[in-house]
């Protein structure tokens, strides 16, 4: 490990005497703190480094540096640096301040930080994950073959455009998709940029790779809704074809053709090339967080352009030997540094020929890098401090140990690699980051277009945890503060069984054979929850046999793919879709599943109600447990070697919840629209794989639902003090649907207000009151929904009533059960996927009836 004093050193800054701060010493407590406001510093000079050491032996124990309530209690080398702490606000000092008040210290924050942070990067990692006590989460589902009865076939109508073979399969429901779908010149959200192939559009005539990054000033807003407190906006949409800078070069024009190939969880190679089949190109990779944009020259003339056009262009001061750096404003005000790493180190003579265009030297092979700079020479510092280096993949790693979490996401650098990289973290990242990660944020932030505001962090991994998780949930009623209920008065278990008695006696094959995996899953889970609530909470044994035997009969038709439309194995994308849109040519039927769209609304469904059949009957398992995980593999495989199915499908490892969208081209990206199914799905992972005995699949879905319940807090879920969406639209309470590239306060299917409030909440289960905290379920019921609201739920018709109500059992269950035990309770006030008496033993057991 690179010593500090050797570091300070090597740098051209003045240096004052190393400040020792010796854990044994009992002047200071053997605790350094941050500084906190108020206390006394002492200022030196912007350009003063001041080295800071720990001495001690592995094993040491450093408090006080907390973030968000977070300790960092971690084991620190011999001489490791004490990790920094920054300031809010512009100043560019790291503080720290030792119990003893009288011994303090400021010094400057980017350049120790460089150092620091690689030093971080090794051995603070998940590499002692697999310790006693600790649940691996990414252990495979499953390895073997398909099962028998799903056939594979290899006429997709969606070709795989541009993608260069690779040995593991191409995810459908990530953030690069838009690259080999359709025209493949919409864009891409790396966050906080956004970049896409200009195909000659735009002032510059490009044939680059267009980069963009909006500020919150430059979105556009919808109409608002006056009928609401605070009359929020309907929708805000980041504008699309700024181009600010282009990496490009001179041959790229019409015949310049775009190939991906390196497709993997958090990132995706992208080639353009003069022609198909050119020897020559620019590759991009584009990581998610990434803090510059790099394009890879390989024999080509540079040209670096700007369709908002270049008001000033300056070569710099060379942050190290071979990394030549311009200083660039444009006019629209925007700064942006460029830096240039030549393979033969050589400058390359960047020149402004125009107000569109720099050029440079033919034949050049190296790599430029782009990159926003929000916080003037402060910025300069940090990107200097990782010009050179750049991300090419990302992985990520996790494990549990009772109820606590932790998950490692790391980056494979290439370029100069002894450099730390500088990386975009959304805040739920910062939220859940632990001491060592925590101490390598800066206080240089970028906003995103739909995530709230990016924060820079220098280092090459990051460490993240989440408490609390909620193992302990089961079938049963449950809610953070009261934990598993599963009791009830005897006068409403009479009530709830005679409801039961009716609901278990429907038309199962009715209501469940029918062309949508989506519309028969709910009604299978509802059937399921009848089940459950019959056999466990109402004590009812016989009655839930009966059901269970018309519900396995029921399932049996889906495990033996039988159904009206059978499931295939599609080898083209390598995942498992509904053969409608094979015979209708309808994209769009069943939701687009055949396209990759739901897959975890549809399969979380079916994996639900497996994991309520095989806890009533083990036996049921060996003939369908496959069948099963074939569908977790789908849509939650946890395993990068398994050659039938992508990597988490559908859950993105990096925004921390589900994409939705599959193989459609989409000016505004992927999106989400239901938030509450995409929990169900985690929380049937959960089930699932607790009732196999899978710990690793039971644990992955814990920490899903983990990281759910604060993302869905962050980004959809919105209370009055939500920090990350506009605060002019925080009002409609809900997102409606998140795209990447703007929020719409709407649905697919209609713009009713329960529909968009309410497919946030379907369906109602255990996992419900753990990603819907009870603080925002009564802001949006006074919101929307009470009887002075204006929507109150009880005006509303249909299904949807049922959903409003059965919410409400989350916060007010007596209410709930006083409308779902009326006398002639409507059955029209149900949803296909819900059943009376699942409502009525969940608002029963939470409210003590």
């Amino acid at each position: 490990m690179l010593m500090f004093s050797q570091y300070i050193q090597s740098l051209a800054y003045p240096t004052v005497p190393a400040t020792s701060l010796n854990p044994t010493d009992p002047a200071i407590e053997t605790t350094i703190s941050p500084f906190e406001s108020g206390a006394a510093t002492t200022q030196y000079p912007p350009t003063t480094v001041v080295p800071i050491t720990v001495p001690g032996t592995v094993g040491t124990t450093v408090t006080g540096l907390e973030t968000e309530g977070r300790p960092s209690i971690q084991p620190f080398p011999t001489s490791f640096i004490a990790p920094p702490k920054l300031l809010t606000g512009a100043s560019p000092y790291i503080t720290f301040t030792s119990t003893n008040s009288s011994r303090s210290t400021s010094v400057v924050s980017a350049t120790i930080l460089t150092t620091m942070s690689s030093q971080l990067s090794t051995g603070h990692g998940c590499g002692d994950l697999h310790k006693r006590g600790t649940t691996d989460c990414f252990q495979p589902v499953a390895t073997g073959a398909l099962p028998r009865q799903i056939s594979s076939r290899g006429d997709h109508p969606v070709p795989r455009l541009g993608i260069t073979p690779q040995s593991n399969p191409v995810s459908t429901n990530k953030f690069y998709a838009n690259l080999f779908l359709g025209a493949q010149g919409q864009g891409v959200w790396t966050h906080p940029y956004s970049v896409a192939w200009s195909k000659g559009g735009g002032n510059a005539k490009s044939w680059g790779l267009a980069v963009s990054h909006i500020d919150a000033n430059q979105r556009a807003n919808g109409p608002q809704n006056k009928a609401l407190p605070r009359a929020p906006i309907q929708y805000f949409i980041n504008p699309g074809g700024i181009q600010s800078i282009i990496l490009s070069a001179i041959e790229l024009g019409p015949p310049t053709s775009l190939t991906t190939n390196k497709l993997e969880a958090f990132s995706v190679n992208a080639v353009l090339s003069p022609q198909a089949g050119s020897s020559s190109s620019i590759s991009f990779p584009l990581v998610q967080g990434m803090g510059c944009v790099t394009g890879i020259y390989n024999n080509l003339m540079p040209a670096v352009q700007s369709s908002v056009f270049f008001r000033t262009v300056t070569q710099v001061a060379s942050p190290r030997a071979g990394v030549f750096k311009y200083r660039v404003t444009l006019e629209d005000s925007k700064n942006w540094l460029i830096y240039a790493v030549s393979n033969n180190r050589q400058d390359p003579h960047l020149q402004l020929v125009s107000n569109t265009q720099l050029q440079g030297l033919r034949g050049w092979s190296g790599i430029i890098q782009v990159a926003k700079n929000p916080s003037s020479s402060y910025g300069e510092t940090l990107y200097d401090g990782s010009a050179g280096v750049y991300p090419t993949t990302a992985a990520v790693t996790g494990a549990v140990s009772g109820t606590t979490g932790t998950y490692h996401i790391s980056w494979t650098k290439a370029g100069l690699t002894s450099l730390p990289l500088l990386m975009y973290a959304l805040p739920h990242h910062v939220q859940s980051f632990d001491g060592v990660s925590s101490a390598c944020k800066t206080s240089m932030q970028l906003q995103t277009t739909t995530k709230g505001i990016a924060t820079a962090v220098v280092g090459n991994a990051w460490n993240l945890v989440e408490l609390n998780l909620p193992t302990d949930m089961s079938f049963s009623p449950w809610t953070p503060k009261l934990r598993s209920r599963s009791t009830f008065s005897s006068a409403a278990a009479n009530i709830i069984k005679q409801v039961a008695t009716s609901e278990i006696n429907q038309d199962y094959n009715a209501q469940t054979n029918l062309d949508s995996m989506y519309f028969s899953g709910k009604a299978l889970a509802k059937f399921a929850m009848i089940i459950y609530t019959t056999h466990d909470l109402l004590h009812e044994p016989d009655l839930a046999t009966q059901g269970l035997n018309e519900l396995k009969g029921a399932f049996a038709r889906f495990a033996t793919n039988q159904q009206i439309c059978p499931l295939v194995y599609d080898t083209v994308w390598n995942g498992i879709v509904s053969v409608g849109s094979y015979i209708t040519g309808d994209s769009g039927l069943d939701f687009g599943n055949t396209y990759y769209n739901d897959h975890h609304f549809h399969y979380g469904y079916f994996i639900y109600t497996a994991a309520v059949i095989a806890y009533l009957d083990s036996n049921w398992l060996c003939l369908n447990k496959d069948w099963v995980n074939t569908l977790g593999r789908d849509a939650a495989n946890p395993r990068l070697q398994d050659n039938m199915f992508t990597f988490s499908g559908m859950f993105d490892w990096f925004h921390g919840h589900s994409f939705a969208k599959g193989l459609f081209e989409s000016a505004d990206s992927k999106d989400e629209e239901s938030s509450s199914e995409d929990a169900f799905f985690s929380y049937a992972i959960k089930m699932w794989g607790h009732v196999i005995g899978d710990a690793s699949m039971e644990a992955r879905g814990n920490f899903m639902l983990s990281i759910q319940a604060m993302t869905l807090s962050d980004y959809f879920l919105l209370q009055s003090n939500n920090v990350n969406q506009p605060a002019n639209f925080i009002g409609n309470k809900v997102t409606g649907i998140l795209f990447e590239n703007k929020i719409d306060h709407t649905t697919y299917f209609g713009a009713n207000p329960e529909y968009i409030q309410g497919i946030h909440m379907l369906p109602l289960t255990p996992s419900t009151t753990y990603t819907r905290p009870a603080t925002f379920i009564l802001e949006e019921w006074n919101t929307y929904f009470n009887h002075t609201s204006p929507y109150p739920a009880s005006s509303i018709a249909g299904g949807w009533k049922g959903i409003l109500y059965g919410n409400l059992a989350c916060i007010n269950p007596r209410a709930a059960w006083l409308f779902f035990s009326q006398q002639g309770f409507d059955g029209s006030w149900l949803d296909g996927g819900a059943s009376r008496t699942w409502y009525l033993a969940f608002a029963a057991a939470l409210g003590g009836v």
